[in-house]
């Protein structure tokens, strides 16, 4: 484990020096409280609301570009059906998405965001972490980005530790929806910076456990002020959520 706590969080918890109760404010999916998942709009939308990290999901599609979208399938969000595996980019273009969006690539997101907050990269399918790799690499190299305004974390750890075997120095975090005392022993092998659990399955006693560990912890999805406020009291350091205005 790194002696330093992760860079990307450096400057933050620098700044907040003598404020109690600090977190990370994410915005899950953008705002999608308020816009429609992954969508520009929604990445949009959570900037405007100040938060500190931005969190998104990507696939790798069968054309090979990399897009913004969270369900394996498009039937829910879109007028379309099937595997977004299986898109081509000029069928995705044809796509609509709720609210009269359109699926983005990761590069469109990158753009909206440029640099101005870190972002989480969740890894959905598998295939994604050498593609996100190229276009992070790309990013750093020819528009300012920096390696720590990336956090790159997924359910799939496979894709973990492939991520990991590229790029030594990228920081990770690990999901997990199951006991997060389970995701030590893997985080510690992935050298990541962070566990990322299901909130409902936290308690003052594993966020100590975890934290003694080195790790950070930031947890999904809280929505509801009184579980923000009992995330808070049990000393997590960022909180995924999909109303950024309720983390205060």
């Amino acid at each position: 484990m790194r002696g330093l706590l992760p860079s990307i969080l450096i400057l933050f918890f620098m700044n907040c020096i003598g404020q109690d109760n600090t977190i990370l404010n994410i915005g899950h999916r953008g705002a999608m409280g308020h816009e429609t998942e992954n969508t520009i709009a929604s990445i949009q939308k959570a900037l405007e609301l100040n938060v500190d990290m931005i969190e998104i999901d990507v696939f790798k599609i069968s054309s090979g570009e990399i897009v913004v979208f969270h369900d394996e399938k498009i039937d829910r969000l879109t007028n379309g059906s099937g595997a977004i595996e299986n898109m081509n980019l000029e069928a995705l273009k044809n796509l609509t998405v709720k609210g009269n969006h359109k699926i983005p690539l990761l590069i469109e997101v990158l753009d909206v965001i440029d640099h101005k907050v870190p972002l989480n990269i969740e890894l959905k399918g598998p295939g994604t972490s050498e593609g996100v790799h190229e276009i992070i690499n790309s990013y750093i190299k020819n528009r300012g980005w920096r390696l720590d305004d990336f956090l790159i974390s997924s359910f799939n750890w496979q894709e973990l530790k492939e991520m990991r075997a590229i790029d030594k120095d990228i920081e990770i975090a690990v999901l997990t929806e199951s006991n997060p005392l389970d995701a030590i022993a893997i985080a510690e092998e992935l050298d990541a910076v962070a566990i990322n659990p299901n909130y409902k399955r936290l308690t003052k006693g594993n966020v100590s456990k975890i934290r003694s560990h080195g790790f950070k912890i930031f947890t999904w999805t809280v929505n509801d002020a009184e579980q923000i406020s009992k995330m808070k009291s049990i000393g997590v350091d960022g909180i995924f959520t999909n109303y950024p205005e309720r983390v205060k």
